[in-house]
């Protein structure tokens, strides 16, 4: 079985957010990204530069410097990433087979599994 991908390359929830603004925005400062999250939650200031300067020690994003504030953009590509998640989802739960994620997706979802007849159960109590 191959090895997923590793922790750094699929960014956490928050910077995975952070990240989408900054692809929808194209670049923008603390301000400018905080503003689109901050359309579905409450963050902080402070959190949102937080997180922009963690993806930019992983250097998912770069800054420059424009007056007094930085400007971040994206130096990872969203279809970079979803490949990477994507690979990881098949490695993990699909023992590396593309094959078996496209039969699963063609399937649809699964049927729920009915709970066993009541004379099927084992009598808990006795174990």
């Amino acid at each position: 079985m191959r090895q997923p991908a590793s922790p750094r390359d699929i960014p956490p929830p928050l910077e995975l957010e952070c990240l989408k603004a900054l692809w929808r925005l194209g670049e923008g400062t603390v301000k400018d990204v905080r503003e689109v999250l901050t359309e579905n939650r409450h963050l902080a200031y402070t959190t949102v530069m937080t997180v922009l300067d963690r993806l930019v020690r992983r250097e998912a994003v770069g800054r420059r410097k424009s007056g007094r504030a930085f400007v971040y953009a994206p130096l990872k590509e969203r279809d970079a990433l979803r490949r990477i998640a994507v690979k990881e989802l098949v490695d993990c739960f699909f023992d590396g087979s593309q094959e078996a994620l496209l039969a699963f997706l063609r399937e649809g979802p699964a049927e729920p599994v009915a709970a066993p007849a009541e004379e099927d159960r084992l009598d808990t109590a006795l174990l």
